[in-house]
């Protein structure tokens, strides 16, 4: 019995630690290094969620973004604010900054921090649409009418949204407003010191465990009541972005996206034209529906997909039509006008860059007209099958019919013919098809019968 006992003290105590390595009352930390996008927020979401899971007292996102989607960043926003758990972001190391969408997380954080020698702001929204589309406000300092009031409706609807949204977002933690709509109206910037002394963010840390230390005994307003924390001695859990959201991170690219929409219709078209090895339709269809996923996931311009495809159509055309070059041309510079409009949005890190337009532009142009020379040479090619494959074709007969030695046999195109000539015939004698009467030939002689009768 004493050995049963032993045996569930253990597994009670090892329970217990199991218990305790999910450290309930850790700080979590996440970490954030790159432009906001739907990878991003989808990491950031699943891990608030994940700490409230593990019963964290505090999660702490280091952050060094140069800005990001705005579909992602209000994503990240909600999920922070809806958090029964404090969030404070950390923009860390130095040289890090909080740019654009970075800054409106760090101002609806409960906690923001810097590390000095980072910077935030420049939150102005960027104009969606083609480069150069719409006038936007210009970085500086100093106010100027110019950049309070933007001469595009469109654009100063979007100026006025983003700056009552991040002065709401300021109020709610008692942070400078003022300066958070400047730098929205203006893309005005500030240094982590600088920050500090103007109430835009709340601490100045050289490091993740003095943050921790400064934070230690202070209360916090989450959700509607009031959290202290005790962060000193408090365990501390790293979750590092998985292989879901690193892949996410690669397919949500819009270069790999465009690539791999193309690789999915050339499958798809491919398994068309050569239906029955199966891989062209395996490769395309996985690569049309990923690439699928990632466009409903990015700011995408549906007129720019339907260019792309369009051109699509017109170089496939152009193999199959005799229209001189005319539909090849069109499609091309269909496909290159669509890859630039497919990104609806100048957010640094999500444009496709010029040089693989052009390259993907060419690799099509070239695949058709490869697929345009062998059809033409398949069209010069002698016909082997029916009549014209028939006449004029060299066989040996087969048999010649007893009763009238100008009747035999032979076999063509695995097919065997009753043929006739002029002259008697011989098993083994060539012949060359000179006419198809019916189900007959007719034949001609064309060498002198072989020595011993044979073929």
């Amino acid at each position: 019995m004493s050995v049963w006992l032993r045996a569930c003290l253990c597994a009670l105590f090892f329970a217990v630690s199991l218990q305790l390595s999910a450290a309930p009352g850790a700080v979590v930390q996440l970490q954030v290094d790159g432009v906001i996008g739907p990878a991003n927020a989808d990491y950031l979401v699943r891990g608030l969620s994940k700490a409230i899971d593990e019963g964290a007292q505090l999660v702490v996102i280091e952050m060094d973004t140069p800005g990001g989607l705005d579909s992602s960043m209000r994503s990240i926003i909600k999920a922070i604010l809806a958090s029964p758990v404090p969030v404070a972001t950390y923009v860390t190391p130095g040289g890090a900054r909080a740019a654009s969408a970075g800054t409106y997380i760090l101002y609806a954080s409960h906690v923001a921090a810097m590390t000095p020698g980072t910077n935030l702001g420049a939150a102005t929204p960027v104009a969606i649409g083609m480069p150069g589309a719409a006038d936007k406000p210009q970085a500086g300092n100093e106010p100027s009418e110019e950049r309070q009031t933007p001469s595009d409706p469109m654009v100063a609807k979007q100026v006025n949204d983003a700056a009552a949204y991040i002065r709401g977002l300021a109020n709610l933690h008692g942070r400078n407003a003022e300066w958070a709509e400047r730098a929205v109206r203006e893309a005005v910037s500030l240094s982590a010191e600088e920050a500090k002394a103007q109430s835009v963010i709340d601490y100045l840390a050289d490091d993740l465990p003095e943050l921790l230390r400064q934070l230690d005994g202070n209360t916090l307003q989450v959700a509607g009541r009031p959290v202290t924390l005790s962060t000193t001695d408090a365990p501390l859990l790293s979750h590092a972005p998985d292989w879901r959201t690193r892949l996410l991170a690669v397919i949500t690219n819009p270069s790999v996206a465009l690539v791999l929409m193309m690789i999915g219709i050339y499958g798809l078209i491919f398994e068309f034209t050569s239906p029955g090895s199966g891989v062209g339709g395996v490769i395309g269809g996985i690569s049309l529906i990923i690439a699928l996923y990632a466009l409903q996931l990015l700011p995408v311009s549906y007129a720019g997909v339907v260019l792309i495809l369009l051109g699509i159509a017109f170089m496939v055309a152009e193999a199959f039509l005799p229209s001189f070059g005319v539909l090849g041309i069109g499609g091309v510079a269909s496909f290159i006008l669509g890859a630039l409009i497919l990104i609806d949005t100048d957010v640094p890190g999500f444009g496709i860059p010029l040089a693989l337009i052009v390259t993907l532009a060419l690799v099509s142009a070239g695949m058709i007209l490869a697929i345009l020379g062998m059809a033409l040479k398949a069209r010069r090619r002698q016909q082997v099958a029916g009549d014209s494959g028939l006449v004029g074709s060299l066989t040996a007969i087969q048999a010649v019919q007893p009763d009238n030695p100008i009747t035999g046999w032979v076999v063509l195109q695995g097919e065997r013919w009753q043929v006739t000539a002029a002259a008697p015939l011989q098993p083994g004698q060539q012949v060359r098809v000179t006419e198809r009467q019916g189900l007959r030939l007719r034949v001609s002689a064309v060498d002198e019968v072989p020595h011993d009768g044979g073929g």
